[in-house]
């Protein structure tokens, strides 16, 4: 057998996963649907913004990694992870084409005694309804008895310094829940490897339900703050003082930040099919995604203010991702704000160390090369992702006018949202 292990999906969690189990002594292979990911890692170049650096990769490949297109390859593993995005379908849901084609292709090559383990966001019951009956009609093998079948949800955070890497999950407890308990054990004995703990639920609906509230649960709090940053606005209050003296409690309070909108990969689910809807979840979702309009108000306020109209206005931004120091760009608000700060006149530019080339409405949007000097030409300067290249102070002295979302300037150096 070629390899222990075939992560499926090469994105900022499979690679991640890859990157530990190999450094752990598992032989380990990594396959996509999409070719082009399998290309970029056989060339030495992270395939997804954020997930490894290239260092990295060049060392992932040395320790053994493999990058594999061909399918037959899934056929030879003793175990199978399926790290397929799920990104927003149309209907706000998860969008599961991805998993889908990850289990026909594995199906057609499973073997007895595989261990299939799906760490993707989905809905609950996936994992035994249509992953289990992909496997199964596809394999003419039987789950619970044939193969074993999992799910464990992915638990990194892209770009952390603490959770972000194969360290990250070492020191994440790792949840598992089984089709029996035989399939429990198996998952349990390969994460066993890889973390510090395992955690057992009582089964695959319960793991793939704590994925939806986790993701919910940062959702709602964010929403929560946003609230609150537009609430202390108009009373004149510090949210940000406010959120430092609240975070010294020891109990019953976790701190969350405001900020322009809600990034990520993680899907706040409000619906599920054939069920009631999580109307706190609902309110959160709307809550949060007038954010980015609501950052413009302010903007076209605050030049209004200083005798300038938007219209016409030179404005930069800065930081376009949706994380700090790290160049992923899914589901930024960056992109809603250029846009509507377009559709009223402005002049709109950016910088961002992560980020070479930005379009928004299919157009290019000029980069900033020197930033010092695009801050002091821009009538309004919005700080929209805080990385750490970034000096606040000589910016807060460059900028004609700043607006800080992120709460991240020194107080009285900037206008904050």
């Amino acid at each position: 057998m070629p390899a222990d292990l075939a992560v499926i999906g090469l994105g900022h969690h499979g690679l991640p996963l890859a990157q530990a189990a190999t450094a752990a002594g598992i032989a380990t292979i990594g396959y996509d649907t999409d070719p082009r990911p399998v290309a970029e890692l056989a060339a030495g170049r992270p395939p997804v913004d954020g997930s490894l650096t290239a260092p990295e990769i060049r060392r992932l490949l040395a320790a053994g990694f493999k990058a594999a297109d061909r399918p037959a390859d899934l056929g030879r593993v003793r175990t199978a992870v399926i790290c397929a995005p799920t990104p927003p379908g149309p209907d706000g849901g998860f969008d599961l084409t991805a998993v889908t084609d990850a289990a026909r292709a594995l199906a057609a090559r499973l073997r007895p005694h595989t261990t299939v383990i799906l760490e993707s966001p989905v809905p609950p019951g996936t994992t035994e309804g249509p992953l289990r009956a992909l496997l199964e009609g596809g394999s003419g093998l039987r789950a619970g008895r044939d193969f074993h079948l999992a799910y464990s949800p992915g638990r990194l955070d892209p770009g952390s310094r603490i959770h972000g890497d194969a360290r990250g999950l070492a020191a994440t407890p790792k949840v598992i829940g089984g089709l029996t308990p035989a399939c429990t054990e198996s998952a349990a004995a390969f994460y066993g490897r890889l973390t510090d703990k395992v955690v057992r639920a009582r089964g695959p609906r319960e793991a793939e339900t704590v994925k939806l509230l986790e993701t919910n649960f940062r959702h709602v709090n964010i929403a929560l703050v946003n609230e609150m940053a537009v609430l202390c606005h108009d009373l004149g209050v510090d949210l940000w003082d406010v959120i430092r003296c609240a975070e010294t409690k020891p109990f019953g309070f976790q701190a969350f930040r405001p900020g322009p909108g809600v990034g990520g990969h993680g899907v706040p689910v409000d619906t599920l099919a054939g069920h009631r809807p999580l109307r706190l979840v609902e309110l959160a979702g709307q809550v949060n995604q007038r954010m980015p309009q609501y950052v413009v108000q302010r903007c076209a306020t605050l030049l209004n203010e200083h005798g300038k109209s938007a219209r016409g206005a030179r404005i930069l931004l800065l930081g376009v991702t949706y994380k700090p120091d790290l160049a992923d760009r899914q589901g930024s608000p960056a992109d809603e704000i250029a846009r509507r700060l377009m559709e009223l006149g402005a002049a709109v530019s950016y910088h961002d160390p992560y980020v070479p080339d930005w379009r928004v409405r299919e157009l290019p949007v000029p980069r900033a090369d020197s930033l010092y000097e695009a801050a002091a030409h821009a009538d309004l300067t919005i700080l929209l992702q805080h990385h750490r290249t970034y000096d606040l102070q000589g910016l807060s002295v460059k900028a004609q006018l700043l607006l800080d979302t992120r709460g991240a300037t020194p107080t009285g150096a900037a206008h904050r949202l």
